[in-house]
């Protein structure tokens, strides 16, 4: 049988997608049912415990693929970029509400009444996914309650011009493995927040970044980068921000840093890890056209 990568096929020894019936064994198989997520942010992790590494995780609003539940956990497929693990069941719901608009800031809160004064129900991040009933003043009225200032929010489909700019607005934000959100994040769920903004489907990890993303440069020392090319180590990831200088989500400073280049590269050596690659993508309009 073939070797699937776990990280985005669902199958298990006891339990697969029916999709995969016939590429792995596995003792039963089972369609999936779709449930969305209603929590600001649902962690996905490798194993159904609090304490097991968190690989990703699922922003509001957006859709997953539930293959079993049990004891609080749900073993899931996230529909946006495939990703299978598991998460807790109480974020997700069964009642599918088309999203309306995409968060475009960094962060924002969800208030009881369109009222900035009035303590918050929630923190939303970055391109979590909403669904408004229309405007009263300048809060969007959400579907199941609650209000978002209009200016956070974008409608599904429109995008930004430039990733790299998105990416820059993280400086400072904390280095978290498996984070994807305002509140922490990692090398690559920066990148794919970033990319995700201004209309590009990324996948979640480095090593998939670095094989499926844009096309890939030659690299040798010396070679001429611009703004938005993606570097690739072995499980890491930056952005250029221009010929010269790298923003990355990194474990040496524990935060989004812009560095020079040249320096990031010294240091990553140093601990015994060279460049692998660079991509890059194809420019994009502010229609999201390539």
């Amino acid at each position: 049988m073939m070797r699937l990568d776990p990280r985005r096929h669902a199958y298990r020894a006891d339990l697969a997608d029916v999709k995969l019936r016939g590429l792995i064994e596995a003792e039963r198989y089972v369609h999936g049912e779709t449930r969305q997520v209603t929590a600001p942010s649902l962690p996905l992790r490798r194993e159904p415990r609090f304490d097991s590494i968190l690989d990703t995780e699922a922003l509001h609003g957006e859709t997953v693929t539930v293959f079993a539940e049990s004891e609080g956990w749900a073993w899931v497929q996230i529909d946006r970029d495939e990703y299978v693990g598991y998460v807790p069941s109480e974020g997700l719901s069964p009642a599918i509400v088309a999203p309306t608009h995409r968060i475009a800031a960094l962060r924002s809160y969800v208030y009881p009444e369109p009222d900035g004064k009035l303590p918050p129900l929630a923190l939303l991040s970055l391109n979590a996914l909403i669904t408004a009933k229309g405007l009263e003043g300048r809060f969007l009225t959400l579907e199941g309650g609650g209000y978002v200032v209009d200016r956070h929010a974008q409608p599904v489909g429109e995008v930004v011009d430039d990733p790299v700019a998105v990416a820059e607005a993280f400086l400072g934000t904390p280095y978290l493995w498996g984070g994807r959100t305002s509140i922490g994040l990692d090398c690559s769920g920066l990148v794919q927040l970033a990319l995700e903004a201004a209309g590009h489907k990324a996948p979640r990890d480095a090593d998939m970044q670095a094989a499926e993303l844009g096309e890939p440069l030659p690299w040798q020392e010396g070679a001429e980068l611009r703004r938005g090319d993606l570097v690739f180590w072995d499980g890491h990831v930056g952005i250029m921000t221009s010929a010269t200088n790298l923003v990355h989500a990194n474990a040496h400073h524990m935060t989004v840093e812009i560095e020079p280049f040249a320096e990031a590269r010294a240091r990553i050596r140093e601990a015994g890890y060279e460049v692998i690659g660079v991509r890059r993508l194809p420019r994009i309009t502010a229609a999201g056209a390539p």
